[in-house]
């Protein structure tokens, strides 16, 4: 099995793939199996590992946490999660939670006890709130939300109890984490975290949500194993969608740099973000996977992207709702969305083929406005690929070559 920063990771919003309500009535249900039948279509198409969104029982959308400890009963029990692990292990896929240690929900039952019991209590060191505020204990929101509570992470209350949570979901068979909202947590935090969860699970896998910052420091300081690469994503889709080459030849210039400390991890798609297929429509979509592809880094897919699903993100309430919807049917419905399946497979497949590419740098050979080529090689020499794109015309036309000879194009 590869490691986790060979992986090729499936990313999937459980909650939303699954068709759970995420407001008004809540209905429990075994739904979980839904995404454990729909890991062989992410096998197919050459996937190795499940990047999963929040599972743990929650007030609504799962950033809300109310247990650590519970799978959301609207997704099943633990059995279900259970059989989750277990295929996922039939076919060699790895597996990642998504652990919300930011914040909690604030219906949490500890967040109760904290109010009630006051400062000196162990709940009310967990949390960060004002005890002393005018009007009453007052506690502090993520972002500005009110139903989102902020741990106080300079406790040891609350390092002892992330701690706690991440070794008991990896004794029951994941291989690590992605921490949500990792850049609004202090590093100190995450270095220790993981000093004592790495003491017994010394190859857990630590990816951590950052937007912008400087991440080499972030990922040196909170010793975490990787951050999302949200600079490439962005230049990725503008490039394209503006015809402007000379950004993404300037992202990948530091993209190169982050690779002399780490290994970024890389998508054109997630939860939180318009579908690309949105972006670019399906042609643009299948360009934005081929430079994905060929560039370091630890990619992922966002389900659906493969066969074309569109959606857009809304600043609203509800406003993610289009980029988490059910998971779609694995067979292509129209020919534009056919094509695009098949791009995955075949790039993915090059991939894969090609272990190195983790760790590829690139250099620019020749850099317009509407033309780019670049040289993706290994550092330590093992392989090479020279990848043209072209968005001159009405759609991309992109070439790979290996050795002088094109082994995947699309026009």
């Amino acid at each position: 099995m590869e490691s986790c920063e060979e992986t090729l990771w499936w990313h999937v919003y459980p909650l939303g793939a699954c068709g759970a309500p995420i407001r008004g009535e809540r209905r429990a249900a075994h739904r979980l199996p839904r995404l454990t039948s729909a890991l062989d279509h992410a096998a197919d198409i050459g996937l190795n590992g499940a990047l999963l969104g929040p599972i743990f029982q929650s007030s609504t959308h799962g950033y809300d946490t109310t247990d650590y400890f519970a799978i959301d009963d609207r997704l099943g029990d633990e059995s279900d999660f259970d059989a989750l692990v277990g295929a996922c292990r039939d076919r060699g896929m790895r597996i990642l939670l998504d652990g919300v240690f930011s914040h909690v929900g604030a219906d949490h039952p500890l967040l109760a006890s904290a109010l009630r019991e006051g400062p000196d209590s162990w709940a009310g060191r967990l949390f960060h709130i004002d005890f002393d505020s005018e009007g009453g204990p007052y506690p502090w929101f993520f972002e500005g939300h009110t139903d989102l509570v902020r741990f106080e992470h300079a406790h040891e209350e609350a390092i002892s109890y992330v701690t706690d949570i991440m070794r008991h979901w990896l004794a029951r068979g994941i291989d690590g984490w992605r921490l949500d909202a990792a850049y609004s947590v202090a590093p100190a935090f995450w270095a220790e975290v993981l000093r004592r969860v790495r003491a017994e699970y010394p190859d857990a896998y630590f990816l951590g949500e950052v937007i912008h910052g400087d991440y080499a420091a972030l990922v040196e300081e909170g010793t975490l194993s990787t951050l999302t690469q949200y600079e490439l994503w962005k230049s990725i889709w503008s490039s394209l969608k503006e015809k402007n080459f000379f950004e993404l030849d300037w992202t990948l210039t530091r993209h190169n740099g982050f690779l002399d400390h780490f290994v970024p991890q890389t998508f054109i798609g997630n939860h939180d973000v318009t579908r690309i297929a949105s972006i670019l429509g399906p042609h643009g979509a299948v360009a934005a996977l081929a430079i994905l592809m060929t560039l370091g880094g630890t990619p992922s897919i966002y389900y659906g992207d493969e066969l074309g699903a569109t959606g857009v993100k809304e600043d609203r309430p509800g406003g993610d709702d289009a980029v988490r919807p059910p998971l779609p049917s694995s067979e292509p419905v129209f020919e534009d969305a056919a094509r695009l399946l098949e791009a995955h497979r075949e790039l993915i497949a090059l991939r894969r083929a090609r272990p190195w590419l983790t760790r590829a740098r690139t250099t620019p050979l020749e850099l317009h406005n509407e033309r780019y080529r670049y040289r993706a090689a290994a550092p330590g020499g093992e392989g090479e690929l020279e990848v043209r794109l072209d968005v001159s015309g009405e759609r991309p036309r992109i070439a790979i070559s290996e050795g002088g000879r094109v082994i995947w194009s699309r026009a």
